[in-house]
């Protein structure tokens, strides 16, 4: 995984790259950047709603300030995953037929295009998981709370699970019918868990959070067919 890991970086010069690097950065970056501004006015509205018998001075302005810029900073800080990987899913043939151009050309010859409407589902079921999951475990979010350590840990997790996922079939839809696809993301769980969980961590650092669904496409590319070669 390791090795996966240099050669995507590696290959970030690549024009190919550049150029989805170019388009998906500023698509999430323009459609976070909004839901982050709805976000910060719902929150000063709400705020003007619970404390509208509050008198309007300058201490009640600063508060609902404040609260406006933590909740869009928040939402751009943790929607950023959520718009970036259904991004990158319009975009990943072209960061996946770069990576098998370069390092696996036979398989490149074989591969089947991904068709517009195959990337829009693949997209909406990666936002529908996501919010999914993190509803169902937002409980254990709450109870792990006062741990701390134990939130963070639980929510790493869960989204390394499902990161791993979405990053693996946008490999495989180039590859595998249904049938054989289901089948590989069975026998490949525990890989898939290591993917997401370095594309995870790759989120979680600033500036190398925005090239990190490119990294995490191309590193989903050399684990499949890895594993392929090693049959």
């Amino acid at each position: 995984m390791i090795g996966a890991l240099a050669a995507s970086f590696d290959q970030l010069t690549d024009a190919a790259i550049l150029r989805v690097l170019a388009k998906s950065l500023a698509i999430t970056l323009l459609l976070t950047a909004g839901l982050a501004v709805l976000a910060s006015y719902g929150a000063s509205a709400l705020f003007d709603h619970w404390v509208d018998t509050a008198p309007q001075d300058s201490t009640y302005q600063l508060a609902e300030g404040v609260l406006g810029a933590l909740t869009a900073i928040a939402i751009f800080v943790f929607g950023f995953r959520l718009i970036a990987i259904p991004v990158i899913s319009f975009f990943a043939d072209d960061v996946v037929a770069a990576v098998e151009a370069r390092h696996y050309p036979g398989a490149a010859m074989q591969a089947r295009p991904v068709t517009l409407a195959l990337s829009l589902r693949l997209a909406l079921a990666s936002v529908g998981r996501l919010l999914l999951f993190n509803l169902i475990a937002l409980p254990c979010y709450i109870v792990l709370a006062v741990t701390g350590v134990g939130t963070v840990l639980l929510f790493g997790l869960v989204n390394a699970l499902l990161l791993g996922r979405d990053l693996g079939e946008m490999v495989a839809v180039r590859h595998l019918d249904p049938a054989a696809r289901a089948s590989w993301l069975r026998a490949t769980r525990l890989q898939r868990l290591i993917l997401g969980g370095i594309a995870t961590g790759l989120f979680l650092i600033p500036l190398i959070n925005l090239i990190a669904p490119v990294i995490g496409a191309a590193m989903a590319t050399h684990l499949f067919h890895a594993r392929r070669e090693r049959g």
